[in-house]
């Protein structure tokens, strides 16, 4: 069972939503939250598999929560629950797994928790990842991948002089990857540390990181993970 933290500033809408999870099955609903201050200090001490997240609420929009969020070492996955559908282009900017416009459907809400990375993937290692390219379906090498960066609702997987379109969000790859030796520098990009031939220091205390390949491509760290990356490294 996953997991899941449910936020709403609205208490029917929470008691509407824990009753839909509990019909849909797969996540165990373990912590509710008002407001994005209250959800993320819940978060922060609780490891969550899933944020079930409002958008519109008092203080912090849940689309601010999330970009809050895609600084820590352990992300969650995120499931947008709102009654406005005009925000789905900025939610999957931050990595949102799914987002679902009210009233939800049980089914929908089911087929939402299966987009869910299952937890037995979190430890296994991954050696080839879908893409897609020209059409075609691929199986791409893990090992080859230089960096993912995410776009709207997709991951653009970078690799020698090539880039394949996968649907599965950067939160979900970040967790799949993990083992591999890939590495969240910045809400936008996952990094195989595998293949970081330098780290440039920058103004502001962000970092640059060139990777391996033939034209030197370069990658930012965002200020909030330089130190959890500086530690993984070694530096």
């Amino acid at each position: 069972m996953l997991k899941a933290l449910v936020v709403d500033d609205e208490a029917p809408a929470r008691s509407e939503l824990r009753y839909l999870l509990e019909e849909a099955g797969g996540v165990e609903v373990v912590g509710e939250a008002s407001n994005a201050s209250e959800a993320l200090q819940l978060i922060k001490a609780i490891p969550y598999d899933v944020v079930f997240l409002d958008i519109d609420m008092p203080g912090l929009s849940g689309v601010e929560l999330a970009e809050v969020l895609t600084d820590l070492d352990r992300q969650p996955a995120i499931i947008f629950v709102t009654a406005h559908s005009e925000h789905a282009v900025k939610a999957f900017e931050v990595a949102a797994t799914d987002y679902l416009v009210k009233p939800v459907e049980v089914a929908r809400l089911r087929a939402a928790i299966g987009r869910l990375a299952p937890a037995e993937e979190t430890t296994a290692r991954i050696e080839r990842i879908p893409v897609e390219k020209a059409g075609k379906k691929l199986l791409l090498q893990v090992e080859d991948i230089l960096y993912i960066m995410a776009k709207d609702d997709y991951s653009y997987m970078h690799t020698e002089g090539e880039r394949y379109l996968s649907t599965i969000s950067l939160a979900q790859l970040e967790r799949k990857l993990e083992p591999s030796g890939f590495w969240r520098v910045h809400r936008r990009y996952l990094v195989n540390l595998g293949k970081v031939k330098e780290v440039v220091p920058m103004y502001g205390g962000t970092l640059l990181l060139t990777l391996t390949d033939a034209d030197a491509t370069q990658v930012p760290v965002s200020r909030r993970r330089v130190p959890s990356l500086k530690k993984v490294l070694g530096l």
